[in-house]
């Protein structure tokens, strides 16, 4: 069975850095994509930034682009996101998703962050 659990966020200084973890059990990282999504209030689910398995490559909304890092340990089956220069407008609750970048099957239980003074 697949599980993905969230973990890291929390409330943070616009300029604050926070990272967010997402340990996975029931598959290995190695063979499937795996990437972060958020849903900020009032707007729709976006995609942050994924690891693709077709062609190797990471990706990421041009809002964080030069921010946000994504980064994995498959030792440990474990996704990270490194947020730098935290803005106002990234407060959202923030999910671990796995198997697609585009549709994923699999969605952790998510993990808010507030950016705010």
């Amino acid at each position: 069975q697949v599980h993905l659990v969230e973990s890291g966020g929390g409330l943070v200084q616009p300029g604050g850095s926070l990272t967010l973890s997402c340990a996975v059990s029931g598959f290995t990282l190695d063979y499937y994509a795996i990437g972060w999504f958020r849903r900020a209030p009032g707007k729709e689910r976006e995609g942050v930034s994924c690891f693709s398995i077709s062609d190797g490559k990471t990706s990421y909304a041009e809002s964080v682009k030069g921010r946000f890092t994504i980064s994995r340990d498959n030792a440990k089956n474990t996704v990270y996101l490194q947020m730098n220069n935290l803005k106002p407008e990234d407060t959202a609750v923030y999910y671990c998703a796995a198997d697609s970048c585009l549709y994923p099957n699999y969605w952790g239980q998510g993990t808010r962050v507030t950016v705010s003074s």
